[in-house]
């Protein structure tokens, strides 16, 4: 009798939460233009998006065709509201980054744990030479391409001190909360992959011409989101475990989760132009791979880059302070 009266109160005081998160995001803007200048003068823009805060249930069922065992088991997530950019962080954007914070410092390979932000903009160690052409010859408008996830969560801190706000990666809860758009299917269109309704919204094997595209140019889910499958694959916050949702599963309910405290590699969510259709499901997960590095003649190899890895990129999200609420 004990266990459940403490359960009924955990859950009442969640759901007391989450009464006062959906008043709260209710006075949100539900849209905002970030703008930027670079160092030529040039205006940069995102556009975020609020995504509401709710209730989901993260992974895959056992019987999902393309499941893999890491999706599961399926367990209930509670998020409060975000903002997450509409597009995949752009080569232009990330070339303002890269100029303003670049460092011939050499540094060891090797992931590194999150780190805070640091007091000012210009003491931000940014990332150093890159090896090759940056863009790759694809053009400015095409997803920032070849950083590791330390190049991505140091972009989020040299735009969360240029603009004064806290900007960062998404939990791999929050991006596959915002992939589904409110869906309950395999895929955000359903549980089928029918190429009828696949090609619109995801550059995949099957209609990219084996490269990534242009931000933006395919159909946007049912909350605005631009290409939240395939193009190119997108860093998460969180460290890459495989057992990560069977620690969640214990709990009736997981608040806002982070995923593992420590580890090695990190996420990466959403699938790329070259995968097959089972990788484009939102519950799909995978991480670094080793070979993404062998174009790097570094030895030992870099923290920052990837080089000639045109398939990962990421999307940056942003908190909401709790003056904004």
């Amino acid at each position: 009798m004990k266990m459940s009266i403490c359960r009924i109160t955990i859950l009442i005081a969640v759901l007391m939460l989450a009464s006062n998160a959906f008043a709260a995001q209710d006075q949100l803007p539900k849209k905002y233009t970030e703008t930027i200048e670079d160092e030529n003068g040039a205006k940069l823009t995102l556009e975020m998006t609020l995504i509401p805060g709710g209730t989901f249930l993260m992974g895959s069922p056992d019987a999902e065709p393309g499941r893999a065992d890491n999706e599961g088991p399926q367990h209930k997530v509670k998020l409060d509201p975000f903002y997450l950019c509409t597009t995949e962080t752009t080569i232009d954007f990330f070339m303002a980054y890269y100029q303003e914070t670049a460092t011939a410092k050499r540094t060891h390979f090797g992931d590194e744990p999150q780190e805070e932000p640091e007091e000012d903009v210009d003491a931000i160690t940014g990332p150093t030479p890159v090896y090759g052409d940056l863009t790759m010859g694809y053009s400015e408008k095409n997803p920032a391409i070849g950083g590791s996830w330390k190049n991505a969560a140091t972009f989020c801190r040299w735009l969360s001190k240029k603009t004064g706000k806290k900007y960062r990666l998404p939990t791999e809860a929050e991006w596959e909360y915002a992939a589904r758009a409110g869906s309950k299917t395999a895929y955000a269109f359903g549980d089928e992959p029918d190429k009828a309704k696949l090609a619109p919204v995801a550059w995949y094997k099957a209609n990219s011409g084996h490269e990534p595209h242009e931000v933006g140019k395919t159909k946007p889910n049912a909350w605005g989101l631009y290409d939240m499958a395939g193009n190119v694959r997108e860093w998460v916050q969180d460290f890459y475990s495989p057992t990560a949702y069977k620690d969640d599963a214990k709990n009736e309910i997981t608040v806002n989760p982070k995923g593992p405290k420590t580890g090695e590699l990190h996420v990466v969510k959403g699938g790329d132009y070259s995968c097959d259709p089972r990788e484009l499901r939102p519950a799909a997960r995978s991480f670094k791979q080793k070979w993404w590095q062998d174009g790097d003649p570094q030895i030992p190899k870099s923290v920052w880059w990837l080089p000639e890895i045109d398939l990962v990129g990421f999307r940056i999200a942003r908190s909401i302070e709790p003056d904004q609420k």
